[in-house]
């Protein structure tokens, strides 16, 4: 159980940040000035650490100064008022790992804090030769400052990677600033970018940083590069190129010192060829290329992956999953077109809608697929085609508990509307299931 430290004075707002994280299945400790935390507890000792911006005598920029002083680079996340976001960023040069802006809701934090906090754990999951030899090389090109392209399928992991080699870099107690180039506009990627001056353009009430000031001295993860603009890919690569940047509407070029990490699930090169993507911008980033290979190519991790998810969520809802080996047969057997994040969805869906603790494959979920799963095995000694071993397996289990379907459906893992569509599929009477 991961442990978080509060530090702000406003009582209410901790109380509400402790009780929230612990249902998470943190487990959070406050305190309400930094001089008490820094005196009375070893910083060290936590996994991450939430600190307001504004608090009377020390505030949160005085305090991350403070902790980094003592030799701690345990992540650190802000928690700024609309006021104060250029202290914000000012804390994010000094090692911040984020800021959050008040007000915000829970799962907004959530969603910081999960970016942070996985890739503590992430690199341990790795018992397949393929990323005993991934991780290997990772190791060692996170020693130096040289630019990464990761590529693979969607779902393999690449930000974990990403935040990975940044964790064993130089950078490590620098900001790790990441942008989906996928998911914005162009002329608003552009100023995420680059920021922005006051009075830039409509709307430029105040002058803005982009991801690569904010992530200098750091790293910049550019996520789905291969998505973004054919124009703007030339302001990227003369970034890259002279490592500095212009802000929207700014009258001097601003140096910037980051590391460049991208990820694509294109091939980027038959991208250059089709003519959407800029020749000198893909020999830029593809310095060091590493590869993912899909789960898939991997199955030797899908069962230790499987038991990390539920291990997670076991802590979170306060249930002691456990995998059956009914189920790990079942996930060896798929195909996951969407890879780790495939099975880490499918994990949670399955422990969700489970009434038992002892996990089995997900039938209601893929339909047919765990009913025929589960009829193999119980029925692995029978004779005849697939679907006659399942159409057995209903009838006997109905025959079990008296012809009632709500019984027989807790039995097979299944919902009585998955029984109904069966006896109809099948065309079973209630003469079939009363016949001894």
């Amino acid at each position: 159980m991961k442990s978080v430290l509060i530090v702000d004075d406003e009582i209410d707002m901790a109380l509400a940040i402790k009780e929230s994280l612990k249902r998470c299945g943190f487990k959070p400790t406050v305190c309400h000035n930094p001089e008490d935390a820094l005196s009375g507890l070893n910083l060290a000792d936590f996994s991450l650490i939430i600190t307001d911006m504004k608090m009377p005598k020390m505030n949160g920029i005085e305090f991350l100064q403070e902790i980094r002083r003592k030799g701690i680079f345990v992540p650190v996340i802000v928690i700024t008022g609309f006021g104060t976001v250029e202290n914000a960023v000012d804390a994010m040069k000094l090692g911040a790992t984020d800021y959050i802006m008040k007000p915000f809701s829970f799962d907004s934090l959530r969603r910081v804090i999960d970016r942070i906090l996985p890739s503590e754990d992430a690199d341990i999951v790795a018992e397949s030769p393929a990323m005993k030899h991934l991780m290997s090389i990772i190791r060692e090109v996170a020693k130096s400052d040289i630019t990464v392209l990761l590529s693979g399928e969607s779902g393999t992991g690449k930000e974990v990677i990403a935040r990975i080699i940044h964790k064993n870099s130089l950078r490590a107690d620098k900001p790790f600033v990441a942008i989906n180039c996928a998911a914005i506009s162009e002329s608003l990627l552009e100023a995420e970018l680059f920021g922005h001056e006051k009075g830039a353009f409509t709307g430029a009430a105040e002058r803005r940083l982009g991801k690569f000031e904010l992530a200098d001295k750091g790293t910049l993860l550019l996520d789905e590069v291969s998505e973004m603009a054919f124009p703007l890919q030339a302001k990227l690569l003369r970034a890259i190129q002279e490592r500095e940047i212009d802000r929207i509407g700014g009258r001097f070029p601003v140096p910037v010192d980051v590391r460049i990490i991208a990820t694509t699930n294109k091939d980027l090169l038959s991208e250059v060829k089709k003519g959407n993507f800029r020749e000198d911008l893909y020999y830029r980033l593809n310095v060091f290329p590493i590869k993912l290979p899909p789960l898939r190519e991997r199955r030797e991790d899908i069962i230790p992956l499987t038991e990390f998810f539920i291990k997670k969520l076991s802590q979170k809802v306060g249930r002691a999953f456990e995998v059956s080996d009914e189920l790990k047969s079942y996930l060896l057997q798929r195909n996951w077109e969407g890879n780790v994040r495939e099975l880490e969805n499918l994990m949670y869906r399955t422990a969700v809608i489970s009434k038992s603790e002892v996990l089995l494959p997900p039938a209601d979920e893929f339909g047919v697929r765990g009913l025929e799963f589960r009829v193999q095995v119980a029925e692995s000694g029978s004779t005849g085609t697939m679907k006659d071993m399942e159409r057995d397996l209903i009838i006997k289990t109905l025959r079990e508990t008296g012809g009632n379907r709500t019984k027989a459906a807790q039995l097979l893992g299944i919902s009585v509307r998955t029984i109904r569509n069966k006896l109809k599929e099948f065309n079973i009477s209630d003469d079939d299931i009363k016949r001894s």
